[in-house]
């Protein structure tokens, strides 16, 4: 079940007030998670990871993407639509508190908005669908431990098939370390960031920001690689 916070209505309106569109747009939570026609649309959607205290996935799904392409004068290859996009996602990232976002990347987020940890906001102009904000919030890397479903919304084995094709992002992470501005700047070649974690201890496998795994870093025809030591459980990974 997901829950609504006044930091997600914060991150969405943060957003909205923000986007690049013909008209304001208003953001409205959308009781249940995303509806069919949310998830279709998001098969083409801006994504972002936020880094901090607290660490989240952000997505937007606009339905006239083309005009904010366009606007930006993306189709002339002057600049890329999550360039154009970057500022409504700082914004809402802003209000997650002190942290790094990462690059903006478009792609399909079905599968982000699908989850049920994931909050969803309707983005309208006068009533008319204007596109969709969605923010799942973890921590330390993981997301929440989703409530058991009841048998009536299980999926069947055999439904599994459908999404054998889908394309998730998997993530090692061999630590982490927080600096304050200053010692960011003043970073210079040579310079050692000490991560909080010890030389040799398990690199963490995220599968869409999800913990699933532990493995030690290697190298394959001289390319770093991770060989998996030891696969979570849903309880173990929260």
């Amino acid at each position: 079940m997901t829950v609504t916070t006044t930091l997600h209505t914060q991150a969405a309106e943060a957003l909205a007030a923000q986007l690049p569109t013909a008209a304001p747009l208003a953001a409205v939570a959308v009781p249940g998670g995303a509806t069919p026609v949310a998830l279709e649309a998001a098969g083409d959607a801006v994504v972002a990871s936020f880094v901090g205290g607290l660490s989240a996935d952000l997505v937007l799904v606009l339905t006239d993407l083309e005009a904010v392409v366009a606007a930006g004068g993306t189709d002339h290859g002057i600049v890329d639509v999550t360039d154009v996009l970057r500022p409504s996602l700082e914004a809402a990232a802003a209000v997650l508190g002190v942290g790094v976002l990462g690059d903006a990347r478009r792609e399909s987020a079905s599968a982000l908005l699908a989850d049920p940890d994931t909050v969803v906001f309707e983005l309208t102009a006068g009533g008319v669908p204007g596109g969709w904000f969605a923010l799942r919030v973890r921590e330390n890397g993981t997301v929440s431990a989703p409530a058991a479903a009841a048998p009536t919304t299980s999926l069947p084995a055999g439904n599994l098939g459908r999404i054998n094709n889908v394309e998730m992002t998997l993530t090692v992470e061999i630590g982490r370390t927080r600096m304050s501005v200053r010692d960011v700047l003043g970073m210079e070649p040579g310079a050692v960031v000490e991560l909080d974690r010890s030389a040799g201890a398990p690199a963490d496998v995220l599968l869409n920001g999800r913990l699933i795994a532990h493995g030690e870093v290697v190298v394959v025809d001289q390319d770093y690689a991770v060989r998996i030591t030891k696969i979570l459980d849903v309880a173990e990974s929260v």
